[in-house]
């Protein structure tokens, strides 16, 4: 047996390459499929099945681009109408060399999730199943998706699916998420990439819950639903465009002729290089933060514009891509320097230390405190006096927010997201916490209690 994990960072996803005897099923691939044919050739083994849990609501999925280029089957739960692909439902059985797949019908975090459960045919025991986003370690799906007053339903449904279906399988079961730590899929997942239904039996506080209480919890849980959701919902529903994996290097001339006619500008360089110097009207949505992040703040209308240190940027253009992004347009030729170089205009961004912080808040400064942590972070050590606006919200809530503000968050690196964003929509205003909580706390300055 061939067994793969295909990560994609900063969204958390899993995707998972799974061989037998020549033969392959990929199950939730992204979009930039190149990993997958990569691997089939590899093991020399031809893909036959493409599996999809559920549509999925952070990322675009690939099974379209991947069947350009094999003979593969693509298979989803059959209780949403799917513009492609083939329905499949509880009991049907697929043959992989010497594995056997079997789909259960799982639902709860959506209606049509479905997990695969593979069996080594020569003992006809279950061995590992594919789960979507039904479990993961230490947690299991949200079931916010389809309103409030579903979630009893819903919470009803993903209960049964795991007591019913999921844990009598054997603890020995290797249990495959779609997700891990940091993925907005759960709230809170551990960090690690595969688990047991045994090691969840023993670890894992809401499989220990009986249904009321289970139902009880998911009604009271705070999860964040970013806004480009509902576009991943609809490629993976109808099917998204084949994707354009180039983004057009662009010299400074054609840079700023694009920035006038409305582009979304972004800068994807480190929060302390932002501050010192950046192009005006850039948001800062530092490289490894953009899959988790883009999608708050970024449109699927007007293009997109990339600016870094040194020039292009792999990882935020399979970003774009695994994020649905079809408007991106390119990134600036040479990075940063060369715009500075060519003498354009620049603008920075004010960041204060700790110790500068404490110093005003010491003298009575009259400034709004932003605290843009998630809430169960605020909820820990929150620096006295501040507010709180989860960074993903403020696009929302700019009203809620004063002009002189200084933002923080854990590091620094949201805050000046935050920031950047703030100063877009002409906040003149507007400072970041270099190090945020982290530095405040190393420092010994008092929290609220």
């Amino acid at each position: 047996m061939i067994f793969e994990i295909i990560k994609s960072e900063g969204i958390s996803h899993n995707s998972y390459f799974l061989g037998s005897e020549g033969e392959a099923a990929i199950i939730d691939p992204r979009r930039d499929i190149d990993i997958y044919l990569k691997l089939a050739r590899k093991h020399d083994i031809s893909i036959r099945y493409i599996f999809e849990t559920h549509r999925n609501e952070d990322y675009t999925i690939g099974s379209l681009e991947l069947a350009k280029y094999v003979d593969a089957e693509i298979l989803h739960g059959s209780k949403l109408n799917f513009k492609y692909g083939t329905k499949v439902i509880e009991g049907d059985t697929f043959k992989l060399g010497s594995l056997e797949l079997e789909v259960l019908e799982t639902p709860g975090h959506t209606y049509e999730s479905i997990s695969i459960l593979v069996r080594d045919k020569t003992t006809d025991k279950p061995m590992i199943i594919f789960v979507g986003d039904v479990l993961f370690p230490g947690e299991v799906g949200r079931v916010d998706f389809f309103g409030e007053e579903k979630i009893p339903e819903t919470a009803s449904l993903l209960y049964e699916s795991l007591h019913e279906k999921i844990l009598p399988l054997g603890d020995h079961v290797i249990v495959c998420p779609a997700h891990t730590a940091g993925s907005v899929c759960g709230a809170q997942i551990r960090d690690q990439d595969l688990t047991t239904i045994g090691y969840e039996k023993l670890t894992n506080p809401l499989l220990k819950l009986d249904k009321e209480s289970f139902i009880e919890h998911k009604k009271n849980e705070k999860v964040y639903t970013p806004p480009y959701f509902k576009r991943m919902e609809k490629n993976n529903l109808e099917g998204a465009p084949l994707e354009n994996p180039h983004l057009e290097p662009l010299n400074v001339q054609e840079f700023n002729g694009m920035i006038k006619e409305g582009a979304q500008l972004v800068d994807v360089r480190n929060p302390t290089s932002f501050c010192g110097g950046h192009i005006p009207g850039s948001l800062n949505i530092w490289s490894s933060g953009f899959p988790a992040f883009a999608g708050y703040f970024l449109d699927y209308e007007d293009p997109i514009i990339i600016v870094d240190e040194s020039g292009s940027n792999e990882f935020v253009r399979r970003s774009l891509i695994r994020l649905g992004y079809d408007n991106k347009y390119g990134y600036l030729q040479g990075g940063f320097p060369n715009w500075y170089i060519n003498g354009m205009k620049c603008d920075n961004l004010e960041a204060w230390t700790v110790d500068r912080l404490k110093s005003q808040i010491d003298k009575g400064g009259d400034f709004f405190i932003l605290d843009v942590r998630k809430h169960a972070d605020r909820e820990k050590y929150p620096i006295e006096g501040s507010k709180h606006c989860w960074v993903g919200e403020i696009p929302e809530k700019l009203d809620n927010i004063p002009e002189n503000v200084v933002v923080y968050c854990d590091s620094g690196y949201k805050s000046t997201m935050a920031a950047s964003f703030l100063k877009i929509n002409g906040y003149k205003n507007v400072k970041t916490l270099l190090g945020g909580i982290t530095a405040w706390i190393k420092r010994g300055y008092p929290i609220k209690k």
